[in-house]
């Protein structure tokens, strides 16, 4: 495996030792622009293929057909990323996905939010919170512990990788279309950070 040269600030830092944690990029609200400053600092995210479609664009020679890829990555304690990828090979629509996802990788906030539990435990969300992609419209609602994942499929496995154990979600728009499901979920998530009302429900 060859050696990684930071080409970015922040993976000079991180190859230099000087940043260790994850936390301390987001808290410097700093750009990661290099999938390997993923690799060093969350080096157990597991990674979930959603959907592998194919998409078909008209070009001068014709038609050409290419997979596309949606996967999620995330380490189920509180991080998670959603990418897209798109090649001739599955497996290399799959490989540009994990990179996509790895750079748009958010931290996520998690609580007890549910006035039927308050255990203090961080197992659901800490408030409702609510993400958008295409016609997709996801609100995510606080769940007492032992009520599970209430969601469709394809939001579960982001959730899940999140560390969200507890959830009640409701929907509008075409769920059917996993990548935007997908996109509204890990929109909803990456909000939690970013205290809003669900005001355009």
């Amino acid at each position: 495996m060859e050696e990684w040269i930071p080409k970015t600030l922040v993976g000079r830092l991180v190859k230099e030792g000087r940043i260790t944690s994850i936390n301390q990029i987001f808290e410097m609200n700093l750009p990661i622009r290099e999938v390997e400053i993923v690799d060093a600092l969350l080096p157990n995210l597991e990674q979930k293929v959603i959907k592998i479609n194919i998409v078909q664009r008209q070009t001068d020679a014709g038609e050409v057909s290419q997979f596309q890829a949606v996967v999620a990555v995330g380490n189920h304690d509180g991080y998670v990323g959603v990418g897209v990828g798109k090649a001739k090979q599955v497996r290399q629509a799959i490989e540009k996905a994990i990179v996509d996802a790895k750079l748009n990788i958010v931290p996520v906030r998690r609580g007890c939010g549910s006035w039927e539990c308050l255990c203090g435990e961080p197992h659901s969300v800490p408030f409702k919170v609510y993400g958008k992609s295409g016609s997709v419209k996801i609100l995510l609602l606080p769940a007492p512990k032992g009520v599970g994942l209430v969601a469709g499929e394809a939001a579960k496995v982001v959730l899940r990788l999140a560390g969200i154990k507890d959830v009640w979600t409701r929907t509008k728009g075409e769920t059917r279309t996993a990548i935007n499901f997908v996109k509204a979920t890990y929109d909803a998530l990456r909000k939690t950070y970013a205290i809003k009302t669900p005001d355009q429900w």
